[in-house]
């Protein structure tokens, strides 16, 4: 492995771990990166799950310390999310790529108009919804996105987020804590079936962690002290970017290429 493919994987891995903390879909450029370097998808998949734990491990504890994160209030939405991870990473989801590709799309613009034209449901939050009990309906609507984090992980931050603020009452600074939470607690699960069938390279999920943890480290830093206004902000950048990486307008290959070409 020449010094190139190291500073990429540290570089594209701050990037990552960045972009997650603060909304998601920063897994696509993993998964990029991974795959230009020639693994496989489904190592490429199991290899970015390394560096996704030690990201959220190190969000979380910033946010734990910055008293942001309750552990007790938060546990009810991990469980549901752990048991689907579980499901979804052993199981091939039968989904036309085509289909996802525009449901996503749909998904987050549909997002981005309710953060624009109702900032008040992100940025303040609402006790009634944050304390009644969690119906069955709320606790599959966490199975199925669980599924779908086992399965392929990339964008499940945006759904977290959306359930977290809209349905749990949750403000943006709030939500993105738990949600951090939450993948750090389902990403293990979901790493297993990885590790038994030989799924992943870890020198490369490994080297891209540091970026990882150095990007989750700041992002969650910047989040506490500037609050849920920085975080919507950046939210509504980052999910219009997400549009524009599952569209195929932008290639990221391009921008990582002279870095990998980099030799000592």
């Amino acid at each position: 492995m020449n010094i190139g493919i190291i500073v990429t994987l540290i570089v594209s891995g701050f990037i990552v771990g960045f972009v997650n903390t603060l909304a998601g879909g920063g897994s696509v450029i993993s998964m990029t990166l991974f795959m230009m370097l020639g693994l496989p998808p489904a190592v490429a998949n199991g290899t970015n799950r390394i560096a996704v734990f030690l990201q959220n491990l190190t969000a979380v504890a910033v946010f734990k310390k910055n008293k942001v994160l309750t552990f007790q209030k938060s546990i009810k939405y991990v469980i549901p999310v752990a048991l689907g991870s579980v499901l979804g990473s052993n199981i091939v989801l039968a989904v036309n790529e085509t289909f996802f590709n525009y449901f996503f799309i749909g998904v987050i613009l549909i997002m981005v108009l309710v953060v624009l034209l109702k900032p008040q449901l992100w940025l303040k939050e609402n006790p009634r919804k944050i304390n009644r009990h969690m119906d069955i309906i709320q606790w599959m609507s966490y199975v199925m996105i669980g599924i779908y984090g086992g399965f392929i992980h990339v964008g499940i931050g945006y759904f977290l987020i959306a359930m977290l603020v809209l349905v749990g009452g949750y403000d943006l600074l709030k939500a993105n804590a738990i949600k951090n939470l939450i993948v750090l607690m389902y990403v293990p699960f979901s790493l297993i079936p990885f590790i038994l069938y030989d799924q992943v390279r870890y020198d490369y999920g490994l080297i891209h962690a540091i970026g990882n943890i150095i990007g989750a480290f700041i992002a969650s830093n910047w989040a506490t002290k500037l609050g849920n206004r920085f975080i919507r902000y950046i939210l509504i950048f980052l999910m219009l970017v997400s549009c524009i990486q599952v569209l195929n307008l932008f290639d990221f290959s391009r921008f990582f290429t002279f870095l990998m070409e980099w030799e000592k």
